[in-house]
């Protein structure tokens, strides 16, 4: 059941999402190097590491599971960037770009869980 995590759009969106996180956190105060800057840069990474990682997974409930990561480090990463935009470290224009991008991602692992969690119900 090995999939080839490059082909995946959803891993293609993740890694262009957490490279855009990456250039907007640079701009944070100097004092969120270790904070919100490091917290939001490592949950964007964790999107799409685990589907990597449940790609190369030999069965659809291991695949499920690592989706289900990437899930929850999208909603983690939402939660960020709602303080980011709350604090002032974003402007409303860059949150809206980036949490669109989010919803998509969101939407997207939701549905690739659903689809292999059915491929399980089957098996």
């Amino acid at each position: 059941m090995i999939h080839n995590f490059r082909e995946l759009v959803v891993w293609q969106k993740s890694m262009e999402l957490t490279k855009q996180i990456y250039a907007h956190t640079k701009t944070f105060p100097s004092y969120e190097l270790y904070g919100l800057a490091s917290q939001i840069q490592r949950a964007a990474v964790s999107i799409p590491t685990n589907i990597a990682e449940g790609a190369g997974r030999s069965t659809n409930k291991d695949l499920c599971h690592f989706l289900g990561y990437s899930l929850g480090s999208a909603y983690e990463v939402e939660t960020e960037l709602s303080l980011a935009n709350e604090f002032g470290y974003i402007g409303a224009d860059v949150y809206e770009d980036l949490h669109q991008q989010l919803i998509e991602v969101q939407k997207m692992l939701y549905g690739l869980i659903s689809k292999h969690q059915n491929i399980n119900d089957g098996e």
